[in-house]
């Protein structure tokens, strides 16, 4: 399963919102909305780390005024999602206590489900 990217500082556990990327050649740093993909020599930010960035002495420093959203699903996160809830869903194997009941008059637990027998 596919997880969302997460802020690059050291220990932050939070979603990333925002991107961090140095122009070393004007002495600039930006931080804008999270870039679509992940690249090397840029940063990804959560929004307290975003809005609380300083430039290096020297630099100049271009923040996105906006607010910072976090990326929509993707196909991945949706396919991730539908197979967690199929793993759920699949029937637990048959406990010893379970065995002693009749075919087709079993009763047992699926996931958080009760299986109920139909009544004749």
């Amino acid at each position: 399963m596919r997880s969302p990217r997460r802020c690059s500082r050291n220990g932050c556990p939070r979603q990333a919102v925002a991107t961090l990327t140095y122009v070393y050649n004007d002495s600039t740093a930006v931080v804008g909305p999270l870039a679509a993909f992940a690249e090397p020599h840029t940063y990804d930010l959560c929004e307290p780390h975003a809005r609380s960035l300083t430039a290096p002495r020297g630099w100049e420093l271009v923040r996105h005024d906006g607010d910072f959203a976090p990326p929509p699903p993707t196909t991945d996160d949706l396919v991730a999602l539908a197979d967690a809830v199929r793993e759920a869903a699949r029937p637990a194997p048959a406990r010893p206590d379970e065995a002693d009941h009749a075919p087709g008059h079993q009763t047992g637990r699926r996931g958080h489900l009760r299986v109920i027998p139909p009544s004749h």
